[in-house]
């Protein structure tokens, strides 16, 4: 089995979703995990599959402007406008895929940090689970969870995830508040490839650099639009 290293893209909040689902669905070596770094167009947030959409508004700037989309994935609301996000799939058949969630997370986000503390930022995994914390998904970066990666001296969040498993594999949304890292001068492009590296050693696969995948005819076209619909985005 490989690590496809997919080309950096930029798109908007509903064409970056349906990319990441398409992955997940319609990957034309689907018995390969695949990996890709993304940026964004405009300033965007996403919320979680099963978050209500007048509490999310509620959660949101009143007026600066930006693009909002479900993800396909759950957890809480993401800030998108100074972060760094990526998307892993883990096909079926791959061990980590069968595991429970808390375990995947937990190899992941240990790959993150293991990045980010080469380069001197003293990031580690949140090992403890709150007692008092609301089991609900909220705004990403206000409470850290069971397994996501934080400062070592603050406590505060770096780094979260979101997951979706089904019949084709385990999707894995994450994102990296870059401002919680300052005063760190972090090399993006180095932690990029050592978080990839780090992910194929976890994995125990080979990493391999793979252009973008072609899909149907309209396919990616017509995800997007699905994505872009109040139909997806006010369905809860």
């Amino acid at each position: 089995m490989e690590l496809h290293l997919l080309p950096i893209r930029s798109g908007g909040a509903a064409e970056n979703m349906a990319s990441d689902f398409l992955l997940l669905q319609r990957y034309p070596e689907a018995a390969q995990v695949r990996f890709r770094h993304y940026g964004w167009h405009r300033p965007a947030f996403t919320f979680g599959y099963g978050q209500k959409i007048d509490w999310v508004r509620q959660q949101l700037p009143v007026d600066d402007p930006y693009e909002l989309c479900r993800r396909p994935t759950g957890g809480g609301v993401v800030d998108h406008r100074d972060d760094w996000t990526y998307a892993l799939v883990i096909p079926r058949g791959h061990p980590l895929e069968e595991v429970r969630a808390v375990e995947s997370y937990r190899v992941v986000h240990a790959a993150l940090a293991a990045a980010l503390a080469a380069q001197g930022v003293p990031a580690v995994l949140k090992k403890t689970v709150d007692p008092e914390a609301d089991p609900e998904p909220g705004v990403c970066f206000q409470k850290p969870e069971l397994y996501d990666v934080v400062h070592s001296q603050s406590g505060a969040k770096i780094a979260g995830a979101a997951q979706k498993r089904n019949k084709r594999g385990l999707l894995f949304q994450g994102s990296l508040w870059k401002p919680s890292v300052e005063p760190v001068p972090v090399d993006w492009d180095r932690f990029f490839e050592d978080f990839a590296s780090g992910l194929a050693e976890a994995l125990q696969v080979e990493l391999v650099r793979r252009p973008w995948p072609e899909y149907a005819e309209g396919e990616a076209d017509g995800l997007t639009e699905q994505y872009s619909t109040a139909e997806w985005n006010e369905r809860r």
